[in-house]
């Protein structure tokens, strides 16, 4: 079953399927945060944003979450958590970020995310992307999503083909990953190409 516990633009948002919930961050989550990000270090940074200035990223982790509540009341973001329930234990296994939300004549954004590395190809990734777009196509009102990846990262090239985002070509060195400017393969859908039953069917 799936739950949608909040209207359009209102924030907090938490979204709910089966075992996997999407949530905002909390202080309260902050040592469990610290400890997944520094055990996955080296799994994460070949994929992580980075300033081209050289300059390391400064932001506290109140910073973040106060950033984070900031974006998403203004409806600019929607910064999930992503957290995995198995016998009765609630654990941070990853985030998803769908921002910048474009309003006017677009209605669109991108969705950027990270999983814990003991919780890879255990499907959380794509589950999580297809409860977001549903909420953000059917409750929010968006029209376009996209997800941009770096050819060489093979696992996000399966959650959007497990989920049938549709190729819209290379971006030239789009965004600054792990030190240098890196090509991303990017790829979309429209409100109109998703099942009337939701991008969560394309999982059963």
């Amino acid at each position: 079953m799936t739950r949608f516990a909040a209207l359009p633009t209102i924030w907090p948002v938490i979204l709910q399927h089966r075992d996997l919930q999407l949530a905002p961050l909390r202080h309260a989550h902050r040592k469990q945060w610290h400890d997944v990000r520094r055990r996955n270090a080296a799994w994460l940074t070949p994929w992580e944003t980075t300033d081209p200035t050289g300059n390391p990223p400064i932001m506290s982790y109140g910073s973040m979450i106060r950033a984070h509540n900031r974006d998403g009341r203004a409806g600019q973001s929607y910064p999930w958590a992503i957290f995995r329930t198995t016998n009765a234990t609630t654990t941070l296994v990853g985030q998803l970020i769908a921002g910048p939300v474009l309003w006017g004549s677009m209605r669109s954004t991108s969705l950027g995310y990270w999983v814990d590395q003991a919780h890879a190809g255990q499907n959380i990734v794509p589950t999580a992307v297809a409860l977001a777009s549903d909420y953000l196509f059917t409750r929010v009102g968006l029209h376009r999503i996209e997800i941009n990846i770096v050819p060489s990262n093979t696992a996000s090239l399966r959650v959007v083909e497990k989920l049938g985002f549709r190729s819209e070509g290379l971006r030239k060195d789009y965004i600054h990953i792990n030190g240098q400017w890196r090509d991303h393969q990017s790829f979309a859908l429209t409100k109109d190409e998703i099942p009337a039953e939701g991008l969560l069917s394309r999982l059963k």
